[in-house]
């Protein structure tokens, strides 16, 4: 037996790509620590939902009834039986929005029904396309399940853009994928997620590896889809395990497990800047850069807890495809807005 908890409705955002298109790179960079044990891959696991809390991890089954689990132990769960597996942690971006992370949608030992099954709770989804192989047509294929309303507030990430070596490769993949998936997502960005996380504190690469455009869209997208929640006036109501947890079955039991995370320094900053830099990865020298002023108007808004980033004010570079050449000889990522 499950109590049923009211709690605040906030957005729910999927992340979702083929098998190692950079899911897992983009989570920690979202949460500013590594959500998983290292030994646990993602992709062999049903959608992990992860919202703000310190909350026992549990799982859902597909009739509604739930079991505690070990974090350590996530891959014993049974996929087949097990709709979505909760975890809770305290992290900057999860106090706005939840994250859902999907397994690889190219994976042979994975079923459709798996994704399919927890499509509806979806508001919007981040989706990565690896940049050698972009867009290919199983991802096309699965998009096209998804509601019209859903792929709007959606961005496309073009994951591991520096594997692509010269401008005109850059160019040309960048095109092709515009072109391939044209109104179909509300935003497009080209970017390194591995040279983000190592930026540190150095913003010019941050800037450079495309996280400060995608950063800047993702801040603005949640805003709007807090909006678009709240005009919904929906509650969601959420399967919890009771208070009294003495009777719930626990699989994969460790008495002693408790919620992985990787220690998460807060480096020390300049309280006007424009950007808070990372607390994920903290860089060995200080590159000290002058940045504008924040406007004080926008200070107390929730997305600028948004794990790396507050509210950035730097002009929006939305730009053609056919534009694009120009921007890569500038070495600097281009947000292409739909």
């Amino acid at each position: 037996m499950t109590d049923k908890i009211e709690t605040p409705r906030k957005p729910r955002i999927a992340l979702m790509g083929e098998f190692s298109a950079g899911k897992s790179t983009l989570s920690n960079l979202l949460l500013g620590a590594r959500p998983l044990p290292e030994k646990v891959t993602a992709t062999r696991l049903s959608p992990v939902w992860m919202a703000q809390g310190t909350d026992t991890p549990y799982r859902i089954d597909m009739d509604g009834g739930i079991e505690l689990v070990s974090v350590e132990r996530l891959e014993g769960i049974p996929v087949e039986e097990t709709r979505v597996i909760r975890l809770f942690f305290e992290s900057d971006i999860l106090e706005v929005c939840d994250l859902i992370d999907f397994p690889g949608i190219s994976d042979p030992n994975m079923s459709s029904d798996v994704i399919e099954r927890m499509l509806e709770e979806i508001d919007a989804v981040l989706w990565c396309t690896h940049a050698t192989q972009a867009w290919r047509q199983s991802e096309s294929a699965m998009w096209e399940r998804f509601p019209e309303a859903v792929k709007a507030r959606s961005t496309l990430l073009i994951t591991r853009f520096d594997k692509l070596t010269n401008d005109k490769d850059k160019a040309r993949v960048l095109r092709r994928v515009m072109k391939e998936t044209e109104g179909q997502f509300g935003g497009t960005f080209p970017i390194s997620l591995t040279q983000a996380l190592a930026a540190g504190e150095d913003y010019d690469k941050w800037e450079k590896s495309g996280a400060a455009a995608f950063t800047e869209h993702l801040i603005t997208s949640v805003q709007e889809l807090t909006q678009t929640v709240a005009m919904m006036d929906e509650t969601l109501y959420v399967a919890r395990p009771p208070v009294e947890l003495a009777d719930v079955p626990e699989i994969n039991s460790d008495a002693d497990a408790e919620p992985f995370m990787l220690e998460n320094p807060v480096i020390d900053g300049d309280p006007n800047a424009t950007v808070v830099l990372p607390r994920r990865v903290q860089a060995a020298d200080r590159v000290e850069r002058e940045r504008p002023v924040r406007d004080p108007d926008a200070m107390d808004h929730p997305s600028q807890r948004l794990g790396r980033s507050s509210a950035m004010t730097a002009d929006r570079c939305d730009v053609a495809a056919d534009d694009y050449d120009l921007t890569l000889n500038e070495e600097t990522p281009t947000q292409i807005a739909s």
